[in-house]
């Protein structure tokens, strides 16, 4: 376990049991150099508790350079939450988690993720003040998909040379919260759209509201579509589904979509441009963020089409230097936050030297 956190850069990690109510929690921290650690809390069946560790892992990592790179004064963090089998009362298990979450003392801030609503946000306000995604804020779901909307039309005028999405088509695997939302601006923008969900409605829905093709989850790989666009969980870029990509751009609003590092070195090979999820992604934690410091929403959305211009840059130095994007942006999180941790350890210092 030392050696996993050791490897994944992690601070902190914190484990919630009450079996009066069935919770089972995992809250991960992976940096506080630059503010306070936040991200989503997911509430999902885990086959291994094990399993349930390395995501909130990997994804605390993934937060604290989203945070970095959208320039948020944050580190990262993740909860997940192993969801019970059987009956059980979920706003008890979600005031349960909250007070977890407040004996952190405002290290880490939580919010919505897989498998988490509005209404779960609430009760955990109950008690706990260091949570965003309640009814007083919203689902960031729209906020996520403005990002990514903003992100694909920085790819295309990168890699395609267009300054319109019209005409283009887009196969999008994945159609919750937010790739359905993505789904609806793409088609408003004059895509055509190829949908796969596990769901059979909601790809009835997305054929029925924005004129997509259906196609079988296995089969969304192969559409040929100009754009691949991942929105549901993760590591579904592989060495056995990259091969049978014909897209020329892979940008998508899921989390950790590369399976291995080497995944985003096989999508350059075959010129294919990689949007790093957690930049692409990054919308919805902007509206998090920016609501529980009070900010305004036309300060919220300015913040969200800086992702474009964020890309734009990564895209280029990417070109410059020959490396993969995703390694480009890696390098660049990892020197603000360390640039971060050292102004931290500077102050502290201080802080010693007047006390």
């Amino acid at each position: 376990m030392l050696k996993q956190m050791e490897n994944a850069g992690l601070t902190d990690l914190h484990f919630g049991l009450d079996p009066a109510t069935g919770l089972k929690a995992i809250i991960a921290i992976h940096s506080t150099a630059r503010g306070p650690a936040i991200g989503g809390c997911r509430f999902i069946h885990y086959t291994r508790e094990q399993d349930a560790i390395t995501d909130a892992l990997r994804l605390a990592r993934g937060m604290s350079y989203k945070a970095a790179l959208a320039g948020l004064p944050h580190g990262g963090g993740k909860a997940v939450i192993i969801k019970p089998e059987g009956a059980f009362d979920r706003a008890a298990l979600m005031q349960t988690f909250g007070r977890m979450v407040d004996q952190l003392g405002g290290r880490y801030i939580t919010a919505m993720d897989s498998g988490t609503e509005v209404s779960d946000m609430d009760a955990i306000e109950t008690t706990t003040r260091f949570v965003s995604c309640t009814s007083a804020s919203g689902d960031p779901s729209p906020h996520t998909s403005l990002g990514v909307f903003e992100g694909i039309k920085a790819a295309v005028m990168h890699q395609l040379g267009k300054d319109s999405l019209a005409g283009l088509s887009i196969a999008i695997q994945g159609l919750g919260h937010v790739g359905y939302a993505l789904a609806q601006r793409l088609h408003q923008a004059g895509v055509q759209l190829y949908v796969a969900d596990i769901e059979r409605e909601r790809t009835d829905r997305c054929v029925r509201e924005f004129n997509a093709r259906a196609v079988a989850t296995e089969a969304i790989y192969d559409t040929g579509a100009d754009i691949f666009s991942p929105c549901g969980l993760g590591a579904t870029l592989n060495s056995d589904t990259i091969p049978r990509l014909n897209c020329r751009i892979v940008a998508g609003c899921a989390n950790n979509q590369l399976a291995t590092d080497e995944d985003g070195n096989r999508l350059r090979q075959r010129g294919i441009l990689y949007v790093p999820d957690y930049v692409l992604n990054a919308g919805g934690l902007i509206h998090v963020a920016m609501h529980h410091a009070g900010r305004s929403a036309d300060e919220r959305d300015a913040k969200i089409r800086e992702i474009a211009a964020t890309l734009t840059h990564l895209f280029a130095e990417a070109d410059r230097t020959g490396q993969s994007v995703h390694h480009v942006a890696d390098l660049h999180a990892e020197s603000l936050l360390q640039a971060a941790g050292e102004v931290q350890l500077t102050h502290q210092h201080q802080e010693v030297q007047h006390a």
